[in-house]
């Protein structure tokens, strides 16, 4: 009996022994690191540009020491002399002038039924037909003229 005595304590102390073993290699189990946050930025807010309005065109209207023709007339002369002609629409075989504004428009002739010939300071009139215009400027939206001399 001592034999299975001396057996028995060698199973129970392999058995410690194995146990020992498997105690000592437990698995320890470690929470994971926290997830990484990605914050990605905002779209940059929209940029509104807002187109500047046009600028104001103020026409002074001509000093009274000149003499105008009404805006809303037409003026037919032969020969035109004047500081300053304006008009809307400016018809004319020649013009000699130091400033022209306007879009000019090559024409070949302009007929006229005659007309008396003007020497004023200014003249203002809504159409002007002539045979010829000396100024020192001569303004309008379109001019059609036939010859064009600058001074």
């Amino acid at each position: 009996m001592k034999s299975h005595s001396v057996a028995f304590v060698t199973v129970v102390s392999a058995a410690t022994l194995a146990l020992a073993g498997v105690v000592g290699a437990q698995v320890v189990v470690q929470p994971s690191p926290p997830p990484t946050v990605i914050v990605e930025p905002a779209p940059p807010p929209p940029v509104v540009v807002k187109p500047t309005p046009p600028p104001t065109v103020v026409v002074e209207p001509a000093p009274p020491s000149t003499t105008v023709v009404q805006p809303s007339q037409v003026v037919q002369a032969g020969d035109i002399e004047a500081n300053d002609v304006r008009a809307q629409t400016i018809y004319a075989n020649k013009i000699k002038a130091s400033q022209v504004n306007g879009t000019i428009h090559q024409t070949r002739a302009v007929k006229m039924n005659g007309g008396s010939d003007l020497k004023v300071p200014s003249l203002v009139a809504s159409v002007i037909y002539a045979e010829t215009i000396e100024a020192r400027t001569v303004t309008a939206n379109n001019i059609y003229v036939r010859e064009l001399e600058r001074r």
